[in-house]
């Protein structure tokens, strides 16, 4: 009989759920091809991370679960730099060319094209509301809205201030999805924005030196600090006037991460390396960090 008892507890160590249903470990570095020059990152659906080239514009497509990928639009000679998913479309800024596309996700198809710029400019960021998509630019005091195929330039006044040097770069919908968050990275200072472009500043003691991509999960907002590769943790107050910086995230695979995505309760964040002189052999990747 306790023969009988120990076999079946055996068993039942074996066969129980906690280690029959243990869920696959997705791999924490997915390296990137030589030389891509990662910035923007998009995630989704599923675990698909969608990456952009600042040497070519290229896009590349990678399995989170698997780490390979490949390339599913060639770029047109112009950065990619931040860019969001809808689950069908791949919305991507275009840095100093001034333009945004529209991707097919399933094909890489450039769906559409728009020129939201002449002369000097920097189109850096993206976010996806309702009805439109919101492109920054770090050298002029405007916002690009895209809707329905037509681009308005929403002036920023308001107590935003352009100063030398990178302004207005990562964006991010407020919690209550009424405006936009925008960080400028010369000044480490948040705003909230309306849609028609009146800005004031978001209260927070600490100033987001080199403040890059944003990421708002519910009153959450991860701000990652590019050359001090920090994604700062904030927590925002019920009308997004009000930050405070609950904990920050480093890690020693970090080499300038830009952008941040979130899939499950992991952070992914593409590598710039933007200390490092851009070769056709050198190395990048894609870094995943526990978002708790």
């Amino acid at each position: 009989m306790f023969r009988r008892v120990g076999v079946l507890l055996a068993a039942l160590l074996v066969f129980s759920p906690a280690v029959a249903s243990a869920s696959p470990v997705f791999p924490a570095t997915i390296a990137l091809p030589a030389g891509f020059q990662p910035e923007g990152i998009a995630i989704g659906p599923g675990p698909v991370a969608y990456l952009g080239s600042l040497a070519d514009g290229s896009i590349y497509r990678a399995d989170l679960a698997t780490g390979r990928g490949k390339i599913i639009s060639a770029g047109p000679g112009t950065p990619s730099v931040g860019m969001k998913t809808d689950h069908r479309r791949l919305y991507v800024a275009g840095g100093a060319a001034g333009n945004a596309r529209v991707i097919d996700l399933r094909s890489g198809r450039v769906l559409a094209s728009h020129q939201l710029a002449t002369g000097a400019s920097f189109v850096n960021d993206v976010v996806l509301t309702r009805d439109a998509a919101w492109f920054t630019d770090s050298v002029n005091p405007v916002l690009y809205r895209l809707s329905h195929g037509t681009v308005t330039t929403v002036p920023l006044t308001g107590e935003l201030v352009y100063q030398t040097g990178f302004n207005v770069n990562g964006i991010a919908p407020t919690p209550d999805g009424r405006g936009l968050i925008l960080v400028q990275s010369n000044t480490g200072k948040l705003f909230r924005s309306t849609f028609a472009g009146v800005t004031t500043e978001i209260a927070l003691a600490t100033p987001m030196v080199n403040g890059d991509g944003l990421l708002l999960d519910g009153r959450t907002l991860y701000v990652v600090q590019n050359r001090l590769n920090t994604v700062a943790v904030l927590k925002l107050d019920r009308g997004a006037g009000a930050a405070t910086v609950t904990r920050t995230i480093t890690d020693p695979r970090f080499d300038v991460p830009t952008t941040v995505g979130k899939f499950g309760h992991r952070l992914y964040l593409p590598n710039a390396r933007f200390g490092t002189t851009p070769e056709p052999t050198t190395e990048y990747d894609v870094i995943g960090v526990s978002a708790r």
